[in-house]
């Protein structure tokens, strides 16, 4: 169908490299996904893919435990979910998304990165109409026709099915994801997805050359420091 699989490195930026930011985050996610959505990971589909996901990214179990249990407790932080766009360096479109317990904190912290690299935080729709919010998954199967009709089975709105290399990777809107997911368990048993995630993925990049790639990976930086920012996307292309 055309559309080639944008991997994390290219369409999301890691929230950091020190696993103990990457556990702080997980936790919170975690801790989120479980109060709002119920402690079982059979019952909370949005949940059991974020613990397969901490789990591959080595989080240690005690880190999703005590996230699940300060959730069962019904006490805790108040997070909500904020989300910045804008124009980043050298013109790139740019979407964070954050957890906070203090909108105007993280607000000002998040305007801060903007500012200082020569870039543009905009209101709400400034650049997210030109992304594809998207759930998408990968995992190993070389029968596309097979999978393509478990999906219309269930009536899930697939806007795009890949092969290559023995893995299929599903693309459809955000709000089919559990859907989605239902019928490709459902369709071929337990599956260890390689990809389980909801993403922004960018409709056309926009290409950051010379010092606006130094900028932008400034730029990159000054947001992972940020403990409540927990993803970033964006359409830079590098040269």
């Amino acid at each position: 169908m055309g559309r080639a699989y944008q991997n994390r490195k290219e369409s999301m930026a890691k929230t950091s490299d020190a696993k103990a930011k990457v556990y702080s985050k997980y936790g919170r996610v975690i801790y989120v996904c479980a109060k709002e959505g119920g402690s079982d990971p059979d019952g909370n589909l949005a949940l059991r893919g974020l613990i397969e996901r901490a789990k591959k990214d080595q989080v240690p179990s005690h880190v999703i435990d005590k996230a699940i249990k300060k959730a069962e407790g019904g006490g805790g932080e108040d997070f909500s979910v904020a989300r910045y766009e804008g124009y980043g360096p050298g013109g790139s479109m740019v979407i964070v998304d954050c957890l906070t317990d203090n909108p105007n904190r993280t607000f000002g912290d998040v305007r801060q990165c903007f500012t200082k690299t020569k870039s543009k935080i905009g209101t709400e729709g400034t650049v997210s109409h030109m992304f594809d919010h998207s759930c998408i998954f990968m995992f190993n199967n070389d029968d596309e026709e097979a999978v393509l009709e478990a999906l219309l089975m269930a009536d899930v709105d697939v806007t795009d099915i890949e092969s290559d290399d023995g893995k299929i990777t599903v693309f459809a809107p955000h709000t089919e994801y559990f859907k989605a997911k239902n019928a490709l368990t459902e369709g071929f048993g337990e599956i260890d997805f390689e990809v389980d995630e909801i993403q922004f993925l960018p409709k056309n990049s926009s290409p950051v050359t010379g010092e606006d790639v130094e900028m932008f990976d400034k730029f990159l930086e000054m947001l992972n420091d940020l403990d409540d920012v927990q993803n970033i996307y964006h359409n830079a292309e590098f040269s």
